[in-house]
């Protein structure tokens, strides 16, 4: 059995045959050059089909082959092409030999031991991390018993592993399809929807795995993850509490507890709770990148940047290494390290975005061309009463990491007002209604109820406050719906200098919602593409509707213009929201811990220590 899990020869072969075809490859991207592919399986005919490789042997030759074009400049998209193309002929006609435990003896395949044989053995390869061995033997399982949901769901789990969400939810559904009553089905089907950035789905489904089976734990520590994301730390709260009720030493519980107490401002709280949970498992990563969140890192912390750089080269999953170098490269960026900050940062987007969808650059120009046909001067004229009277929702928006929490921190300090975070509510309505957004103005029954809705929404998260922040930039996109439901709603548009927006984005983990920020090309494509958006709605929505806010003048001269925030909201003064870093409240964004600080102004014309680095992001300044 030893010998037919040795794979060294088919990961030296991979590579080798890697390496004769980079140079025959084509240049542009995203193309298959037919005679170079053609040669490409010759080659593999006469070099690897006659290893009689099998499944094991063909994942690692198959995973090697591709990581090695990558290595080479190649995209992750033309690398899976290929070797999509590459695996597919080599097993057309193959008689690969399965598992066993006399190798060289052929099992009986369709035998009920054999099959759970298999499953066992790919359960095995799960559990010790080893994702590859698992697809490869689950998809060899499915052959052979194509209803197994067992093994559907197994591997809809592995591939969510390495980022490949939608696969993973297809093979998901179909699981629950066989099996309707799949609590661990359900539960997976929420991770990964949330790691598509689909919490409020997400939560429906994890939701549903705790009803069919109540004593899932992993599927109340899940659930509670989403309601984190959804912004309900209440109820994640309770869900966590409840798991350490009876179980006082699972880690996940301890660390999440901890990203409870950080999202409420009680760092110390946080960072003992991520250290509790370090007893438990001492090579969790995500606690291990946690810690470098609580406090400004300093050279003292030198034990900690040297363990979480074992841990990220520990063979970990590609999403937990790019955690982890996320939190190195903040470390690196405390000290002062800014050319080790910046090569950790540019590993870390690597990783993220080799398991998100690519970002479509012509989709993105496309809905700003949409908006600006649809919502021309008359068309906005002509739903200027709108359907709701109501003056109580305030829209922070911007770019990320423009200091749109900054804006609702300082405006939630007021007694009269409350903030909501990152709502998504808008987001997700249009989302659902897309194609129809796109082709005209909502009609009045559509845009009444989304104004019902919204109002609910607010008064559920935040009372009968007279003013509330919803601060998610993504609303930007959509102020011309908004100013046809809201005409009396108010915007503070948050502008910062478009490298420094750009550059912080890249220096956070966003979800795979967000994989513009993870290139800095594709950065500087959605800073013009919103600027285009942002400047047609300064053309056609009234100029009291919309309020500017430099972001450098607002840390300089905190005073004056959180005046002119207040007025513009029709708030009268109140000397609270000059001490926004001590009012106590949940802030559910990757600015938790800047907003709990006086204001500063190292953020202005960060960009400079990075100078050398930004490559695309130098055009913005033209």
């Amino acid at each position: 059995m030893l010998n037919w899990l040795d794979t060294r020869e088919a990961v030296l072969v991979g590579t080798a045959l890697a390496d004769e075809y980079a140079p025959q490859a084509p240049a542009a991207p995203g193309t298959k050059d037919p005679n170079a592919l053609a040669q490409l399986l010759r080659q593999a005919d006469a070099k690897v089909r006659p290893l009689n490789l099998n499944f094991f042997r063909k994942a690692k030759f198959a995973n090697s082959f591709k990581w090695r074009l990558i290595d080479k400049g190649f995209s992750r998209e033309f690398a899976d092409q290929v070797t999509q193309s590459l695996v597919m002929h080599l097993s057309h006609s193959s008689n690969a030999p399965l598992p066993s435990a006399s190798p060289g003896t052929l099992p009986e395949r369709h035998s009920s031991a054999k099959r759970k044989e298999l499953l066992g053995a790919a359960n095995q390869a799960f559990v010790r991390g080893q994702y590859t061995e698992a697809i490869a033997i689950y998809q060899n399982l499915l052959e052979i018993d194509p209803r197994n949901a067992d093994a559907i769901h197994n591997l809809g789990a592995a591939l969510g592993k390495f980022g490949l969400f939608s696969e993973s939810e297809r093979h998901l559904r179909q699981a629950i399809e066989l099996r309707k009553d799949f609590a661990e089905a359900h539960a997976t089907l929420g991770i990964v929807l949330r790691g598509r950035g689909e919490n409020s789905e997400s939560e429906i489904w994890l939701r549903s795995a705790v009803k069919l089976k109540p004593n899932f734990v992993d599927a109340r520590i899940h659930h509670g993850i989403t309601l984190l994301a959804l912004g309900r730390l209440r109820e994640a709260k309770a869900r966590f509490a409840k798991v350490l009720k009876s179980f006082p030493r699972h880690a996940d519980a301890q660390f999440l507890t901890g990203q409870v107490a950080k999202l409420e401002g009680r760092f110390d709280e946080a960072e003992t709770r991520f250290r509790r949970a370090l007893d438990i498992n001492p090579k969790m990563p995500n606690a291990w990148a946690a810690l470098a969140g609580t406090r400004k890192m300093t050279l003292s912390d030198v034990d900690w940047m040297k363990r979480a750089t074992e841990i990220a080269e520990s063979g970990i999953t590609p999403l937990e290494e790019a955690d982890l170098r996320f939190a190195i490269g903040k470390y690196c960026d405390d000290v002062g390290d800014f050319e080790g900050a910046f090569r950790s940062y540019k590993r870390a987007n690597e990783l993220a975005k080799s398991v998100a969808e690519s970002y479509d650059r012509d989709a993105r120009s496309s809905f700003v061309d949409d908006m600006i046909r649809v919502y021309t001067p008359a068309a906005v004229a002509a739903v200027r009463a709108g359907v709701s009277a109501s003056s109580k929702p305030i829209f922070v928006v911007g770019m990320p990491r423009s200091g749109t929490s900054l804006v609702e921190q300082i405006v939630a300090s007021h007694p009269a007002a409350k903030g909501v975070g990152e709502l998504g509510f808008i987001d997700d309505k249009m989302l659902a209604r897309d194609s129809a957004l796109r082709r005209g103005l909502l009609n009045e029954q559509q845009r009444k109820a989304l104004g019902e809705a919204y109002l609910r929404e607010l008064e559920a998260r935040a009372g009968e406050a007279s003013r509330i922040v919803d601060k998610a930039p993504v609303n930007s996109d959509y102020l011309g719906v908004i100013y046809s439901v809201f005409p009396n709603a108010r915007v503070v548009y948050m502008q910062r200098d478009p490298i420094d927006s750009c550059l912080s984005c890249y220096f956070q983990y966003f979800s795979a919602a967000m994989n513009f920020t993870m290139d800095l090309s594709d950065l500087a494509h959605y800073y013009r593409q919103h600027q285009r958006l942002m400047a047609h709605w300064r053309a056609v929505l009234p100029p009291e509707f919309i309020l500017d806010v430099p972001y450098a003048e607002l840390v300089s001269d905190q005073e004056r213009w959180t005046r002119k925030i207040l007025a513009f909201l029709d708030l009268p003064w109140d000397e609270r929201c000059l001490d926004f870093h001590k009012t106590e409240r949940q802030v559910v964004t990757a600015s938790t811990w800047q907003v709990r600080q006086k204001i500063y102004q190292g953020s202005v014309a960060r960009w400079r220590k990075y100078e050398k680095f930004i490559g695309p992001l130098r055009e913005l300044k033209n």
